[in-house]
């Protein structure tokens, strides 16, 4: 079949998404009915359920430290068995697909195991499948190394990177993201009743919630998606109806006339923090500290330094990292004999306000302290960009942050009238 490359849409479904037979039997209907409203489709599936967390667990069985090479090819037969379940399913509504690995889809990564990096998409084959009028389904969250050839993956929520990266390549009109949310909110909904959902976010704001805790898109997709202009549209997989669209800013900023100058509030309660006690305060000190972490495979969130007082010339510098990788973090600092000691702290969270509203807004960063201070609220760390404040804060104290800043900023689900961000119809699809 003949066509455009503008009528290509990639639609990508999370392991909720696709967790049992129903579910996988669900997204096929949406696949085979974007299909017959006039899409060629490419999905890109992830493992179902907890597929993921039970290989990992299989592999902690036989090994203590499994080996990373491995890991991957074990690891990326989830992906594979979705894909094969559901291109059985759409065999049965009567269209013809095909299932395809990451490496026979064409994405190509470095050789870093386990937390792989898309380099190219080779996209081709698939191309070819869409033109012989197939359906392609394609296992998200894997890849081939170039150099090495083997079979690697690109970390939780790579499936998210898998199907921006090919909606790029193939440059699709856009890249829907189906998940157990119907999009994108001002707040969690489990700690905030009525946090509403958006309908539009730039890239900016995204990329900026997805960093500070939203857990909606991975950091890497968003990434991808501004720097290749890939439209994505994040929709919930058990409901019809429009999402969420993330966009440029210009395009968020012509659609949406009327907008609070705070998006959201985003948290996270999976922090810890890393504090060296007596750092020399001396250059190449701090490049010697993040070189090491950053080639742990550390990423460093929020950072703080006190200016030394007195004769001895010593600071203390803290940082956050995700609570995975305190263990890492400490001994890689510890190793490094540029302190008189390491502290670590995971009973630690973090909130934070996003909005691009905030660059033409004086005292948005008082105000939130002047709230999280009325609470009783104590702040341990701040960071900022000209469109997020965050606050690093005692674990436990995160849900009455969120609903404290939610409320006083006024996001709730009447501030502002729902619209369609994709202004079309979409088509009914049966659950």
């Amino acid at each position: 079949m003949g066509g455009t490359k503008s009528d290509i849409v990639v639609m990508k479904f999370g392991g909720t998404s696709v967790a049992g037979a129903e579910e996988i039997k669900r997204a096929a209907r949406r696949i085979v009915a974007a299909r017959e409203a006039g899409s060629r489709v490419v999905a890109v599936l992830s493992a179902r359920g907890k597929t993921t967390d039970e290989l990992v667990a299989q592999a902690l069985e036989i090994s203590e430290r499994p080996d990373s090479r491995e890991m991957d090819m074990l690891l990326s037969t989830g992906e594979r068995i979705s894909c094969a379940l559901c291109a059985m399913a759409i065999h049965d509504m009567g269209h013809q697909a095909i299932s395809m690995t990451g490496s026979q889809a064409g994405i190509v990564t470095d050789s870093s195991h386990t937390r792989a990096k898309i380099i190219d998409v080779k996209a081709d084959r698939i191309e070819e499948k869409l033109g012989e009028d197939r359906i392609v389904l394609v296992a998200g969250f894997q890849g081939v190394s170039t150099d090495s050839r083997d079979v690697t993956t690109l970390g939780r929520g790579g499936s998210d990177t898998t199907a921006v990266a090919l909606a790029a390549a193939l440059e699709a009109s856009v890249c829907e993201i189906y998940t157990d949310v119907a999009g994108v909110f001002s707040a969690d909904p489990r700690i905030v009743p009525d946090a509403r959902k958006l309908p539009i976010v730039s890239y900016e704001e995204m990329l900026e919630m997805s960093a500070s805790g939203a857990k909606v898109l991975q950091l890497r997709s968003v990434e991808y998606a501004r720097n290749n202009d890939v439209r994505i549209h994040t929709r919930g997989s058990f409901e019809d109806g429009p999402g969420t669209l993330v966009v440029s800013e210009a395009e968020s900023e012509q659609e949406t006339m009327e907008q609070p100058f705070v998006t959201a509030v985003t948290h996270s309660d999976g922090e810890a923090r890393v504090t060296l006690v007596g750092v020399r305060d001396e250059p190449g000190v701090a490049g010697r500290i993040f070189t090491a972490l950053a080639d742990a495979g550390v990423n460093v969130d929020v950072i703080i330094q006190n200016e030394p007082v007195g004769d001895d010339a010593l600071a203390d510098l803290s940082f956050t990292v995700d609570r995975a990788d305190l263990a890492t973090a400490a001994d890689t600092v510890g190793d490094l004999d540029v302190s008189q000691g390491v502290r670590t702290d995971e009973r630690i969270g973090k909130v934070s306000i996003v909005g691009a509203g905030m660059r033409s807004h004086p005292g948005v960063a008082a105000k939130v302290f002047e709230v999280l201070g009325g609470e009783g609220i104590n702040i341990e760390m701040i960071s900022t960009s000209p469109i997020k404040i965050s606050c690093v804060i005692s674990a436990d104290r995160v849900p009455d942050a969120v609903k404290a800043l939610h409320e006083a900023f006024e996001l709730g689900a009447d501030a502002v009238a729902p619209e369609d961000p994709m202004g079309a119809h979409h088509p009914t699809v049966s659950n």
